[in-house]
């Protein structure tokens, strides 16, 4: 892992002299009239999915999702009545999504036993990631699924470009770093898929505006020092080694929109490296997730904050002592759509310290 060089002082006023982020605003969720001729799907359709061949011959009408992205992006292009169920959720759902996530049945907050989403009669179970329908799938292999007629999906942020081994305790590692161009995909060929064509590209273009606008008003000036992050997204024991992101996952995004740069030199989506190495690199600024999930010790925000705080080793990083801490949703952390939820939300942080040390 690389030693990377402390910023000057004026590194973080300088990377946020364009000024705040703006807010998203609701008609961001308004969508198209999807009716349109050329918008139409023609069945039967074939798609490639993670290696996997798969044939519809009409729009799925029962879906169960195996993870918040994959629920979220069917809220986005407006299927809701055709999601028959949810499970694997690390926290809320984005605010204009509420009210017709309020129809969705929820099977579980965390992994769901193969019973209960076959019991749900789906056409179509679309996963997050790939370790729950995976060879040793946390709740069923592609194959037993397929074996009773159910079309299975698995996101291609979790298969492209990336290798998953059953040993890995690091979420895997990237051949080449995730982009929000596969996100792009991933839209528009479940929009394909459901026929929803015109509603799928709208959605797509309303995430490359905000993208657009961040980058805009973050740009940093040519020649200075870009600041140094750390992101913490869990832990199997808070005194342990935490799993922080390396530069090739959802954080890259984040770091490449905003100008930061992540001290991890890892191809892993998310290593175990010790407080101390972390002290070592000593970063400008700690992003930490907040999600609802409680699987490990590390899962709890308020847990993250007192270590860092009360640990003879964190509490001495610079990031703690100059209270450059920002929580973010977990999902955002993750490949997805809420990528571009993080990159707003950082901003703003990131802008109320320049404003503090100003």
């Amino acid at each position: 892992m690389a030693v990377h060089r402390r910023p000057h002082a004026l590194a973080l006023s300088a990377l946020l002299l364009g000024g705040l982020l703006i807010g998203q605003a609701q008609a961001d969720e308004q969508r198209p009239d999807p009716r349109s001729p050329a918008s139409r799907t023609h069945y039967p359709l074939v798609i490639d999915n993670c290696g996997h061949e798969l044939t519809f011959e009409q729009a799925p009408r029962r879906i169960v999702t195996l993870g918040q992205l994959e629920s979220e992006l069917l809220l986005s292009l407006g299927v809701a009545d055709r999601i028959a169920g949810t499970a694997v959720w690390f926290g809320p759902v984005r605010p204009p999504l509420r009210q017709a996530n309020q129809t969705v049945p929820r099977l579980s907050e965390d992994v769901p036993s193969f019973e209960s989403v076959t019991r749900l009669r789906p056409d179509l179970v679309a996963a997050q990631f790939t370790y729950h329908l995976g060879a040793h799938g946390e709740v069923a292999t592609r194959n037993q699924f397929e074996q009773l007629g159910i079309h299975t999906w698995v996101s291609p942020s979790d298969c492209l470009g990336k290798q998953v081994t059953e040993s890995s305790n690091s979420d895997g590692s990237r051949s080449r770093p995730f982009t929000m161009a596969v996100i792009d995909q991933e839209i528009t060929q479940l929009a394909r898929i459901l026929d929803v064509q015109a509603r799928g590209q709208a959605l797509i273009d309303r995430l490359h505006q905000r993208i657009t606008r961040a980058k805009a008003r973050l740009a940093l000036p040519e020649g200075s020092d870009k600041p140094t992050v750390v992101y913490w997204f869990s832990s199997p024991r808070l005194q342990g080694d935490p799993w922080v992101a390396g530069n090739d996952g959802a954080p890259g995004v984040i770091s490449r929109t905003l100008g930061l740069d992540n001290i991890i030199d890892s191809s892993q989506e998310w290593p175990a490296v010790s407080w101390e190495r972390i002290a070592t690199l000593d970063p400008d600024i700690i992003v930490i997730a907040d999600m609802n999930r409680r699987r490990f010790p590390a899962d709890d925000v308020r847990k993250k904050l007192d270590f860092l705080h009360h640990d003879p080793v964190a509490r001495e990083l610079d990031a703690v002592e100059q209270g450059h801490i920002i929580t973010v949703g977990a999902q955002g952390l993750n490949p997805s759509m809420r990528v571009v939820d993080a990159i707003e939300t950082i901003g703003r942080q990131l802008a109320d310290f320049r404003a503090a040390d100003s």
